[in-house]
C-alpha cells in the first residue's frame, strides 16, 4: 500500500498548484477542484482566505 501525500502541484497549476496537488491526491480532474474555490468564493469569499491558507500550509 503506497503512502499518499499532499503537495502543491508543479506539473498541473494555475496560481499557486493548490487545486492541481488536492485533485492529483484525490486522483479526479482539476478543474472540479478549481469548480469548487470558485463557488466557495462566491459565497461568502471563504474560498479565497481557504486558498490562500492552503498555499501557505501546502508543501511543494
Amino acid at each position: 500500500m503506497s503512502e499518499k501525500r499532499l503537495y502543491r502541484s508543479s506539473a498541473n497549476y494555475m496560481l499557486c498548484g493548490v487545486c492541481g496537488g488536492i485533485a492529483e491526491y484525490f486522483n479526479i480532474d482539476p478543474t472540479l477542484v478549481r469548480l469548487a474555490w470558485v463557488i466557495l468564493s462566491c459565497f461568502g469569499g471563504s474560498g479565497i482566505v481557504a486558498y490562500i491558507v492552503a498555499a501557505i500550509i501546502i508543501p511543494k
